[in-house]
């Protein structure tokens, strides 16, 4: 009778209590720290005197008060339009860059840079000149007798829109260049040697493709239209103001920091909402272009 060998497991590898951090992790580090103490400490001190200055009851006023909720709908209802103007308006600029000649793609890319080095005081000033009752549009319409008499171009939500729009546009390019360029040119020439017209071609594959970068493009620009303050200062009325100017009034005019404050941090609550749900539903790997779609390459 032979007995059977005995088989012992080899032993599992003992884990190390502690990994040395790579290069990347440590060269981080600076950043991380930077963001914790400009930002994530003063958002700490901003929540807690929307808190005690003078009590919680200021988000209530937020909410129930028609003036700050009024502030608050027409905030979104600007930063909605102008993402989708920008989105509009982009998107055919982003197409030509991605898919013209290397002069024209130069050319678009050079003035789309130019946008980006003006300051937006200055981009916002000039559409003072231009709207104004004297300015470039009135006296075109008064030349040619269009009008009779300056209409109101500046003041007013419109003319808000009009500069947000101006100054935007470019991110959303950018967002919409860049998913463009990751879609391989055989999956368009695929498509065109089956039969599909151009059309075809773009509202089947091109589009459906570029769907991530127009994604990032329109959150970026929602995000920031949330936050505007001097475009709507200069170019806005006394009746339309946003909750940015509303923020600024309660901290600087009315002397009540506390509601000031929890103004602020339904702001960021809402940029949080808008980022969660886009995550969602998009997934944060194709917002930030980190994922490929089909047909495209990971970045």
């Amino acid at each position: 009778m032979t007995s059977s060998p005995v088989v012992t497991a080899p032993a599992a590898p003992r884990r190390r209590r502690f990994e040395r951090p790579n290069f990347w992790t440590l060269a981080g580090l600076p950043g991380i720290v930077y963001l914790i103490a400009v930002f994530g400490i003063p958002l700490v001190f901003i929540v807690v005197r929307s808190l005690t200055d003078p009590s919680p009851a200021n988000y209530a006023a937020v909410v129930e008060d028609p003036l700050y909720s009024a502030s608050l709908w027409r905030t979104v209802q600007i930063a909605f339009l102008v993402t989708v103007l920008s989105l509009a308006i982009g998107y055919p600029l982003a197409y030509a860059m991605a898919r013209s000649g290397k002069r024209l793609a130069m050319v678009l890319g050079a003035a789309l840079l130019l946008s980006f080095w003006t300051s937006l005081l200055v981009r916002t000033f000039a559409w003072q000149v231009i709207l104004n009752n004297t300015g470039l549009v009135n006296q075109f319409l008064l030349g040619t007798g269009i009008i009779d008499e300056p209409i109101p171009l500046i003041r007013n939500l419109f003319a808000v829109l009009v500069g947000m729009v101006h100054i935007l546009i470019p991110y959303a390019v950018l967002a919409i260049y860049a998913s463009l360029r990751g879609i391989k040119p055989e999956v368009e020439q695929a498509a065109q040697s089956l039969g599909a017209s151009p059309w075809r071609v773009f509202t089947r594959v091109t589009l459906p493709l570029s769907l991530p970068g127009v994604a990032a493009g329109g959150i970026l620009v929602f995000v920031l239209s949330l936050g505007f303050y001097i475009t709507p200062a200069l170019l806005g009325g006394p009746g339309d103001i946003l909750i940015s100017q509303s923020v600024v009034l309660q901290v600087q005019q009315y002397l009540q920091p506390g509601m000031g404050a929890a103004m602020a941090v339904v702001l960021v609550a809402l940029v949080l909402l808008v980022f969660v749900i886009a995550t969602r539903f998009i997934g944060l790997g194709r917002i930030l272009g980190v994922t490929g779609a089909p047909g495209g390459e990971s970045r």
